[in-house]
């Protein structure tokens, strides 16, 4: 009820006052409830006097922004010490912090980065982040994240949950449940604070918190509490003796008393002896590191970790175990010898009471389940394949992969022969397909990739589902869905409405001004940066050039044809990559040699586009006025600009840009386009910069 003193009052059945906002006039007219979920109070003119857009909790709805002054607070009743806060720092960043009592630190993104490393804007002039009715967030720091469901019609929260984690969850209509569509953590381990003091967080292999040996957990209901150790260190004179603990493969991020490189194991265990705040030291054999720890905080033990942490213990409490050396290594312990008790993160199971502590139960059920449903699949499987053969040709991941890419619809072959009018408004073609225009039953306009040959383009069509179902970027192109029905293998792509570069650079499309040459370039090299270094695998493109770039109504590009993209993992080479992809006149020289390939084959195309964006003609062409050696010309092309450049002098530049623009240029961006595309075209891949190299070289363009 609104009171007579102008504020809005939430009583108990008692008359006792639960809650009140903190306005005090006695101008208010009425509150009004609006269908964005905003609680309004107004005066008789209309104007807002009170909302509650401006006072979130945990969750955010839809429009409602994040300001300097409006952050989220995780709030769950059964876990009353959940610290977590999505807020503004002092450096106008969007961050994720854990707010302990004692302790406050940042973990999203990622602490270990500068804030241009993260793609974040610090100091910029306002803060502010909203999620829009279409499910993009869109922040002042550059922070940006979609709805795996990106769409209209749908509702949609943003919510901080108790366990530090914020998600984007999406509403079922039919059954009123509601899924996570987007998170700022899949590998929970990486929250601060999770597994509270002396915690660690381990895979077992879901995420679960344990005590190390020597510690018991304060309250196994909530792991936020953490654990105490069953020991005394006592310092100032004591007779105490003192040894360690091994923990391989664990850290415990942030505290360091001190930190000393390039030093041995063992004097690195002598110096935390010999300093009473160490509780524990970790030794990084990567670089021989030694970081003194004052607070076990932020522990996590994950596969691979260059690091040991070694934990300060009473020698009483080893003896009492095994026998030990004061100096060095005395109990060698893992996850498994210490005290777990299971995670789940999931918000629909933690607000139902807490039965989370049944999870053997649980996971054996989904064991037996999945045995039987496992059962049933391969005879309904067997019995298909005797009553018609031809069915095992769809593609068997096809199911599979539209339950975890849910962004993804199934297509089937006549709902796309209806949208494209049985295939007749043809966009292009290439050697294995052909692309027609479509219009969706919904009046979305699509573009409809259809296989020509089966036999042919079924890798390429494999390759491109397992690729764009992991991406998604405003400089590569979206893909809708996927139609895999008997011999027909189709792609669903957003249309993209001006069509090709190629077809302004070399065609009669129309005249590209430089603003728009110099927009594609920067937008060119941001999709290949995304590819390349911000997808959870790694991914090269193979067949950069203008037919391959198109072009949305305000001259965005996007990337498009992943048909001869290859998968790969990080920090690996795939030696099966040795057959020539791409195009001729924009492959790199190391495909015609025998070594593995990697994303460097990409930049060296991309710089070859530069140079077509700023001659507009195809570098093929060089070979018109010359000795007939189309490569060759290139290489003196590039030679030549890479001298001129070396002395600073630009009175050429003029006369080499496309004469269609009359002299209507930015000397300096001209400059830096020519500039990176020699760096790019470099005969030796190790000298080519990386596309994240070239993004930063855009942005930070001087001015003239």
């Amino acid at each position: 009820m609104v009171n007579k003193d102008g504020a809005m009052v939430l009583t108990d059945y008692d008359g006792t006052v639960v809650w009140q906002t903190n306005t005090s006039s006695t101008d208010v007219d009425h509150a009004e409830l609006m269908d964005s979920g905003n609680l309004v109070m107004r005066d008789q003119g209309g104007n807002i006097l009170w909302q509650s857009f401006d006072h979130p909790t945990d969750t955010l709805l839809p429009t409602q922004p994040v300001t300097a002054t409006a952050k989220l607070v995780s709030a769950d009743l059964s876990h009353p010490s959940s610290y977590y806060t999505l807020r503004f720092d002092d450096h106008y960043i969007l961050s994720l912090a854990y707010d302990g009592p004692e302790i406050s630190n940042l973990y999203w993104p990622n602490p270990d980065l500068s804030s241009w490393m993260n793609y974040r804007i610090s100091y910029n002039i306002s803060r502010r982040g909203v999620l829009d009715n279409l499910g993009q967030f869109i922040a002042s720091d550059n922070t940006s994240f979609v709805s795996a469901d990106w769409g209209p019609g749908i509702k949609r929260r943003l919510t901080l949950d108790y366990d530090g984690n914020l998600r984007l969850y999406s509403l079922n209509d039919s059954d009123g449940r509601w899924s996570v569509s987007w998170m700022a953590f899949s590998q929970p381990c990486d929250i601060h604070g999770l597994c509270g003091w002396n915690g660690i967080c381990v895979y077992t292999p879901v995420p679960g918190c344990s005590c190390p040996p020597g510690y018991v957990a304060q309250d196994l209901s909530d792991w936020s509490k953490g654990c105490k150790p069953t020991f005394n260190i006592s310092c100032g004179g004591s007779d105490q003796r003192m040894g360690f603990v091994r923990l391989p493969q664990t850290d415990f991020w942030g505290s360091d008393l001190n930190y000393i490189p390039s030093t041995s194991l063992d004097d690195c265990a002598a110096l935390c002896l010999a300093t009473c705040p160490c509780l524990a030291f970790e030794y990084k054999f990567d670089n021989n590191g030694c970081f003194l720890k004052s607070v076990l905080l932020n522990g996590k033990t994950v596969p691979g970790y260059p690091g040991i942490a070694h934990l300060k213990v009473p020698e009483s409490f080893l003896s009492e175990t095994i026998s030990y050396d004061s100096h060095t290594e005395a109990l060698d312990c893992n996850a498994s010898s210490t005290q777990v008790k299971v995670l789940i993160f999931d918000s629909d199971v933690h607000s139902n009471g807490g039965k989370a502590t049944m999870w053997y139960y649980y996971y054996g059920f989904l064991a037996a389940f999945f045995l039987i449903e496992v059962c049933f699949i391969a005879f309904g499987w067997w019995f298909m394949a005797r009553k018609q053969s031809t069915q095992s040709e769809i593609w068997a991941a096809e199911e599979g992969y539209r339950v975890v890419t849910n962004h993804f619809r199934r297509f089937n072959y006549k709902e796309l022969g209806k949208a494209t009018k049985n295939f007749k408004d043809e966009l292009g073609h290439g050697r294995y397909a052909s692309v027609y225009k479509g219009i969706l039953h919904d009046k979305r306009i699509v573009a409809v990739k259809k296989l020509k040959d089966v036999k042919q383009g079924e890798d390429e069509f494999e390759t491109e589902v397992s690729v764009i179902g992991r991406i998604y970027h405003m400089n590569l192109v979206r893909v809708w869905g996927v139609c895999s029905e008997r011999k027909h293998r189709m792609l669903v792509y957003e249309y993209v409405e001006n069509g090709s570069l190629a077809m302004f650079l070399f065609g009669n499309k129309g005249l590209l001004q430089w603003d728009q040459r110099y927009k594609i370039a920067v937008g060119v090299a941001k999709g290949l940066a995304y590819l390349h270094h911000e997808c959870l695998d790694w991914i090269i493109h193979c067949d950069v050039k203008p037919e391959n770039i198109l072009l949305d109504q305000d001259f965005e590009p996007k990337i498009s044809d992943f048909g001869v993209a290859k998968l790969l993992h990080r920090d690996q080479i795939d030696p099966n990559v040795s057959k020539v992809r791409g195009t001729r006149g924009y492959t790199a020289p190391e495909w015609a040699s025998n070594i593995p390939i990697n994303e460097k084959v990409d930049v060296y195309s991309y710089g070859v586009v530069l140079l077509e964006l700023v001659m507009g003609l195809r570098t093929s062409e060089l070979a018109a006025n010359g000795s007939g050696d189309a490569e060759a010309a290139l290489r003196q092309l590039v030679w030549t600009i890479r001298e001129k450049l070396k002395y600073g002098d630009q009175s050429w530049i003029a006369g080499f840009v496309d004469s269609k623009l009359n002299g209507n240029i930015v000397h300096s961006e001209v400059s830096l386009m020519l500039e990176v595309s020699a760096m790019c075209m470099e005969k030796e891949r190790s000298l080519r910069p990386s596309m994240n190299d070239i993004v930063q070289k855009f942005l930070f363009l001087p001015c003239n």
